[in-house]
């Protein structure tokens, strides 16, 4: 049911603890779903994968893309925030950004105190997840620049054609990513008891970064469009030249 995560060395990130407030629920793990539901009144099959709300929980989707070996994979994780627990839909196999969730909660254990401090981190995960998404992209842009500025009459650009068509898919979906986590943030800002300040913070700065992510991606997105045009205009005027010297 859980996903895993490690103990700290020096004790101080206790994973018993962080279970007190958040519950993984593995996709196809229908008993322990059947459990929930009953118990806590969680009903994902209900909300969806949109946004809704019962009196008890916050339904939130987020579409999260991150690198997984040398390709970019796309899952959907779907947040039920609640006043003492927060029960996320996820993967049934490990789910690598929430890893990077774990550290963070390991380096600030204040955050496993509370629902509200859990999906902070694991949104911040998420984001940071986009953002090394965005960084492979701006490479693979970098090098297809390149191979444009290099060609001739000769090359053959089908396949950066190709390549650019795939990256650009990968940006509208990580633009789409930036959406849903911002709308997340700003649910889980609205939610937070009064009080908590630092968290409230956090959540500010994590809102600022997101968006920071989302014109990184726009930026790259205008990029590939870019790309693709000179592609294109290069590849009319060599089959005119080559027309012409028929």
């Amino acid at each position: 049911m859980s996903t895993p995560l490690l103990r700290a060395a020096n004790g101080r990130f206790d994973t018993e603890v962080l279970h007190r407030h958040w519950i993984p629920l593995a996709r196809a793990d229908d008993d322990t779903a059947a459990v929930l539901r009953e118990r806590l009144g969680v009903d994902f099959p209900a909300a969806g994968e949109r946004p809704w709300e019962t009196g008890d929980f916050r339904y939130l989707p987020v579409t999260a893309n991150y690198r997984s070996a040398e390709a970019v994979t796309r899952e959907t994780i779907v947040f039920a925030l609640g006043a003492d627990f927060l029960v996320t839909l996820q993967p049934s196999e490990r789910f690598l950004p929430f890893d990077g969730a774990a550290m963070k909660m390991r380096r600030d254990p204040a955050l496993t105190g509370s629902p509200h401090g859990v999906m902070y981190a694991l949104l911040w995960a998420l984001n940071e997840a986009s953002e090394l998404v965005g960084h492979g992209v701006t490479a693979a842009l970098d090098a297809d620049r390149a191979e444009i500025d290099a060609a001739t009459r000769d090359t053959d650009l089908g396949e950066t054609i190709s390549r650019l068509n795939a990256t650009e898919r990968t940006i509208s979906r990580t633009l789409d990513t930036q959406l849903q986590l911002s709308r997340a943030a700003r649910h889980l800002g609205a939610e937070i008891p009064s009080g908590a300040a630092d968290l409230d913070a956090a959540i500010r700065l994590l809102g600022a970064d997101v968006d920071g992510v989302r014109q990184q991606a726009e930026y790259a997105h205008n990029t590939v469009r870019y790309l693709q045009q000179s592609v294109l205009t290069w590849l009319s005027y060599s089959r005119r030249r080559s027309w012409r010297g028929r």
